[in-house]
């Protein structure tokens, strides 16, 4: 296998709450390669679905409004922002119901179709970062190299917990709580691209461990698969 036009494609998977987003985006910088945050797509479609009314039970529907819709991801004076249909959704879709409603519409196939198309269209030079729940099965299973980031219930409860109340949301940690599990239920359970681990990921539980000591490791890794696949070019 030889290096893509633009560089290696990065998967980062795992459960609701592991630390993806943030690892994502800063291992992109670390490498200067482009971070796509599949998840904020899902919860861009869920929260656009939901405000025009959509009825999710009704499959034709769905299909028929994900056809039309478009969804950015873009970098402007260093805030990652997240577009659908023109509209700046990116804190409309950061609250707890839409991470439940968002578990839900990522069920659905005409979402994961159109969305799917859309990240493989993004990341198919390669020099991206990817993170979600099924990028390393799924989305993109040729990845260079896959990640499977994990930590447990509690402390991935305490860092939504942590992150709701400095936005100023009015939850409990045991809500916080009973939601991880609730989330993990759903996208471990769904028929549909369910989430998992794929047979050749690299696992990392980040319970114990900081964002830079995850950081590092995953540098570290990355650039030995880089300089070994360009050694073949």
């Amino acid at each position: 296998m030889h290096l893509r036009t633009d560089g290696i494609i990065i998967a980062i998977d795992g459960p609701s709450g592991a630390g993806k987003s943030t690892i994502a985006r800063l291992l992109a910088d670390q490498l200067g390669y482009i971070q796509i945050d599949t998840g904020a797509m899902y919860r861009a479609a869920a929260f656009m679905l939901s405000r025009a009314g959509i009825n999710l039970d009704d499959l034709t529907a769905v299909e028929q409004f994900c056809a039309d819709l478009n969804i950015e991801l873009e970098v402007v004076a260093g805030q990652h922002l997240v577009r659908a249909n023109g509209m700046d959704v990116t804190e409309l879709i950061r609250t707890p119901e839409m991470s439940l409603l968002t578990s839900r519409t990522s069920t659905l196939k005409p979402v994961r179709d159109a969305l799917l198309k859309a990240q493989q269209l993004m990341g198919r030079r390669g020099g991206v970062v990817l993170e979600g729940r099924d990028i390393g099965s799924v989305v993109f299973p040729d990845a260079e190299i896959k990640f499977f980031l994990s930590a447990s219930v509690d402390e991935r409860a305490k860092r939504r917990f942590e992150e709701l109340t400095a936005k100023g949301e009015p939850v409990t940690l045991a809500e916080t709580i009973d939601d991880v599990v609730k989330r993990d239920r759903q996208d471990t359970e769904r028929d549909i691209a369910p989430l998992k681990q794929a047979d050749d990921a690299i696992v990392i539980d980040s319970s114990r461990l900081t964002v830079a000591e995850v950081l590092t490791k995953m540098v570290e890794l990355c650039r030995t698969k880089i300089k070994t696949m360009e050694s073949l070019t």
